[in-house]
């Protein structure tokens, strides 16, 4: 038999891009974070059942630096997620499928996550969560 040459596939190198695969990869990614911020949150809760010295110790990692930046960003992570999941179902029901509407709904799902997010950081702060 002989080889055909065929054309390889444009990847992500040769296409700029477009607010359509950068919002897709950023729903893979937050889905991601989404799944190692629940591990932490698990740690923090079997370290509550563990006894204060575990508690204490899970209680200082997230309560450091790192530990803030970590729940912000599964904080947006979750409230992307969300979002990007119910402009998904909306598209599930042949819904905002015109690139116009596609580019509005992609703005405001980042938009809804940015927002929600700095709602539940102030709420926190306010609280005393957040010190």
């Amino acid at each position: 038999m002989a080889s055909t040459e065929r054309p390889l596939s444009p990847h992500i190198q040769v296409y700029r891009p477009q607010i359509t695969s950068v919002l897709s990869i950023l729903h893979r990614i937050t889905g991601v974070a989404l799944t190692v911020g629940t591990l932490f949150l698990t740690w923090w809760l079997v370290a509550a059942a563990y006894g204060p010295e575990e508690f204490t110790r899970a209680q200082s990692f997230l309560g450091s630096w790192f530990g803030h930046l970590m729940l912000w960003g599964f904080t947006f992570a979750l409230f992307y997620h969300l979002g990007n999941g119910l402009r998904h179902l909306a598209w599930d029901f042949g819904l905002g499928f015109e690139l116009p509407q596609v580019r509005k709904s992609g703005l405001a799902v980042v938009a809804f996550a940015v927002v929600l997010t700095l709602i539940t950081l102030i709420a926190a702060y306010a609280a005393g969560g957040g010190s």
